[in-house]
């Protein structure tokens, strides 16, 4: 019988190589993982970074995942034990945690998951380093100079990628701030150690009141894994 900890749903960042998502995803399918979105992005890290990492392309798949956290212990599991299915996709993949979901949509989530082979183990999920996501939401051109500023704080590299204001309603004290409609989500993976200098430093010179017109935030990252 399934937990009620084994039913919670958790969310699956995966950015890897480019064409190589239809080939990620029928990994997750045959790991009870199905419900995938997927959209394009492009890393930010120097080509001789990307050599050492062994990660190949700039450009990249970006895929969204959820899954009940039994699913994604046994993923977890195949990839803490280096096994061949899971590897080779030329990225990162992230799994955190979410605090509330529709009942409908985890329910259904978890009927298409049914029961499952518990091979996963609960000690893969664990983090002996403790990570966070941090996005920087800022108008284009800024994505260069943003880097800079956060691989001087320590960042390694980060992945950008390109989206529209989904309004053009002003709100609120931000009704004197001209936002582009055009702007660039910037994501950088680093330790809770650096993290804040990383978001201070680029607050401080790419903030709301500079022409970047950036937004800086940062999410809890369980677990992450080269893939």
């Amino acid at each position: 019988m399934s937990s009620k900890k084994d039913n919670q749903i958790l969310l699956i960042l995966s950015i890897i190589e480019r064409g190589k998502a239809k080939a990620y995803m029928d990994m997750l399918s045959q790991k009870n993982i199905f419900f995938n979105m997927q959209t394009v992005g492009a890393g930010t890290a120097s080509s001789e970074m990307m050599d050492i990492l062994g990660l190949g392309s700039n450009d990249k798949d970006i895929i969204i995942s959820y899954a009940p956290r039994k699913c994604v212990e046994v993923l977890a599991t195949d990839l803490t034990n280096d096994l061949g299915s899971s590897k080779g996709f030329g990225g990162l993949l992230m799994i955190l945690s979410t605090s509330a979901m529709s009942k409908l949509t985890a329910e259904v989530m978890i009927q298409r998951t049914g029961e499952i082979d518990s091979k996963g183990d609960s000690n893969a999920m664990k983090s002996e380093y403790q990570h966070s996501l941090i996005m920087i939401n800022v108008n284009p051109g800024y994505t260069d100079k943003v880097m800079h500023t956060a691989k001087k704080a320590g960042a390694t590299g980060g992945t950008v990628i390109r989206a529209r204001k989904a309004s053009t309603e002003k709100t609120g004290d931000l009704s004197d701030i001209n936002i582009q409609d055009e702007k660039e989500i910037i994501t950088i993976l680093a330790p809770d150690t650096i993290r804040n200098q990383i978001m201070e430093d680029i607050n401080k010179e790419f903030g709301m009141r500079s022409e970047a017109k950036g937004i800086v935030c940062s999410v809890p990252v369980d677990k992450a894994f080269k893939i």
